[in-house]
């Protein structure tokens, strides 16, 4: 028995599929039979939606240099706790 591939669903893809839901009222079942996937994949996603959402009305207000200056900060201090966690192995 042949193993099935992954699909693979772009961002742009998640947010039309999770606008068809919210926007235009189409019943999960039938998005799910239409595109083929698990319920509990779609609500993976809109969980993700939601729990993000407050960053859009966040980053609204910010200029973009502000913006790519929290960016940077937050990958340096990802990049430090890194470098602290491998020093700690070794």
């Amino acid at each position: 028995m042949k193993k099935q591939e992954r699909r693979h669903f772009t961002p742009e893809q998640k947010s039309k599929i999770l606008r068809e839901h919210h926007l235009d009222k189409v019943p999960v079942s039938d998005l799910c039979e239409k595109y083929k996937l698990q319920p509990s994949v779609f609500y993976g996603w809109q969980r993700a939606l939601f729990e993000r959402a407050p960053q859009v009305f966040v980053e609204s207000r910010t200029t973009p240099a502000e913006t790519v200056k929290r960016e940077l900060g937050e990958k340096v201090e990802h990049l430090e706790a890194k470098l602290v966690k491998k020093d700690a192995v070794i």
